[in-house]
């Protein structure tokens, strides 16, 4: 038996617990269904865009409504905006007055992948195959995504305008893509003085797409020729659309139990679209909420949150001026700035667990274990803070007293030792608009890789933690 903490241990120190050592068999079942749902939504929701479909049609069938086709909102009105396929702002209007501020959840829904380049395919006669060009998208280890079946998907938009959806490997009757590696009986030279960063280079990253060529003696490039036939054949394509096109490779498959208990769930992209289903799935389960709530999913957070459909885009500062005109038609400037700078936030994002492998780029005592429940991060950024949002002591209090008081399990975290690495994420451009707002996520084990781990309560102690702040 353990033994028990003496009176002044009790109430000066606090440790962590792991979810499942409290958790029952109906809290498990509600874990594992939980899960359930994630995991089916993840393996159709690959990219940005693909994930906004199909958050549309889920928002859809649970009375959500475009924004655009309601006049006047009121409180219990559901609504979301779509902003070019990529981005989306939900919100559920509240009890109290939009203009004392709102609850806001941030997340992105990029992940790190290959993309390919705008003049793509070519032929390799030396080697007998036709080959893609790629650029990788966001900060990989690139050697991780070599000799791994990988899928296209994405869209071409034809030069007459025609939109053309491509998702090719996800289906069992499908081919798949892949980045083929050297063998190890000739890398020595190759590849074996090179850097970890180095072993596969970005221009090294090519794919494989096809070996046979076209039954015609007169072409030179018969290789390629054939792989634009069969483009054209099956989706009306021709070689000028893949520069008006997005086509992204990811790795190919579902998401898998792993371990033998099935408490953890490995999948490609966990990083973020964890933390944006969780909380679209907050929003979509709450009542109508003192506060409006406020559901943000953007884009291009992998590189920067630069571009319209990133954090770096006046997008929230516009859905939520959306809503107050559909409130105060005649709303101020004033208005405006109060519901602004009134509101508080949580950036949803994930942070980095202890690998039993790799513990030492962890300072333990500030490190983030899978299965202790969300991840409470007060600044991110690399060495002495750089680049991040530092939340204020008065807001780490507010929230660490609204997840005790709904025995909601956190952690606090650092990601990794002092002068280690380090990361960002949206919170620092939601702060710029004079918001409080603190970084909460699940941790994960193998974050950018092509099969991300997270465990199940920490997922599930997420969208519990997600739904409670909204409603507060």
């Amino acid at each position: 038996m353990p033994e028990e903490k003496n009176e002044l241990e009790e109430k000066l120190t606090y440790s962590l617990k792991s979810i499942w050592e409290d958790s029952d068999e109906k809290t498990n079942k509600k874990i594992i269904s939980f899960n359930t749902d994630y995991a089916q939504f993840m393996n159709k929701s690959k990219n940005e865009r693909e994930f906004v479909d199909n958050a549309e049609k889920l928002l859809s069938d649970k009375g959500f409504k475009p924004v655009s086709k309601v006049k006047k909102l009121k409180e219990g009105d559901r609504v979301f905006r779509i902003n070019r396929n990529k981005c989306m702002a939900i919100a559920v209007i509240g009890e109290d007055d939009i203009k004392e501020g709102c609850n806001l959840l941030a997340s992105h829904i990029d992940s790190p992948r290959i993309d390919l380049k705008a003049r793509p395919l070519y032929e390799d006669k030396d080697a007998n195959m036709a080959v893609l060009k790629t650029h990788y998208y966001g900060g990989i280890k690139k050697y991780q995504w070599v000799n791994t079946p990988l899928a296209i998907n994405g869209k071409v938009i034809t030069e007459d305008g025609e939109e053309i959806d491509l998702n090719i490997g996800e289906s069992s009757d499908d081919p798949v893509f892949v980045v083929s590696d050297l063998l190890p009986h000739l890398s020595r030279k190759q590849q074996g003085g090179r850097k970890m960063k180095d072993v596969i280079k970005g221009e090294e990253l090519n794919i494989l797409i096809g070996g046979m060529p076209i039954e015609d003696e007169d072409i030179s490039d018969k290789l390629k020729l054939n792989v634009l036939k069969i483009l054209n054949d099956k989706y009306g394509m021709k070689e000028e659309d893949f520069v008006s096109a997005e086509l992204e490779l990811v790795p190919a498959g579902e998401a898998r139990d792993i371990g033998i208990d099935r408490s953890m769930l490995g999948a490609y992209g966990h990083d973020d679209k964890v933390c944006g289903y969780t909380s679209m799935k907050a929003g979509i389960d709450i009542k109508t909420p003192s506060r409006t709530s406020i559901i943000i999913l953007y884009d291009k957070e992998e590189i920067g949150s630069v571009g319209n459909t990133a954090a770096g885009s006046t997008f929230l500062e516009s859905f939520m001026c959306d809503i107050l005109s559909k409130i105060y038609p005649d709303y101020t400037n004033e208005d405006r700035r109060s519901m602004i700078e009134n509101s508080r936030g949580i950036s949803g994002d994930v942070s980095a667990g202890v690998n039993p492998s790799f513990k030492g780029v962890h300072e333990m005592n500030n490190a983030a274990k899978l299965g202790y429940g969300i991840v409470v991060t007060k600044f991110t950024g690399a060495g002495g803070k750089y680049s991040a949002n530092d939340a204020h002591a008065e807001y780490m209090a507010f929230i660490r007293k609204l997840f005790n008081k709904n025995k909601v399990k956190w952690q606090p975290c650092e990601l990794g030792k002092v002068d280690e690495g380090g990361g960002g994420t949206v919170a620092k451009f939601i702060a710029h608009m004079n918001m409080d707002i603190v970084d909460a996520g699940p941790a994960l084990l193998g974050m950018h890789s092509p099969f991300e781990i997270a465990s199940k309560a920490d997922i599930y102690e997420t969208y519990r933690a997600y739904k409670v702040f909204l409603e507060s």
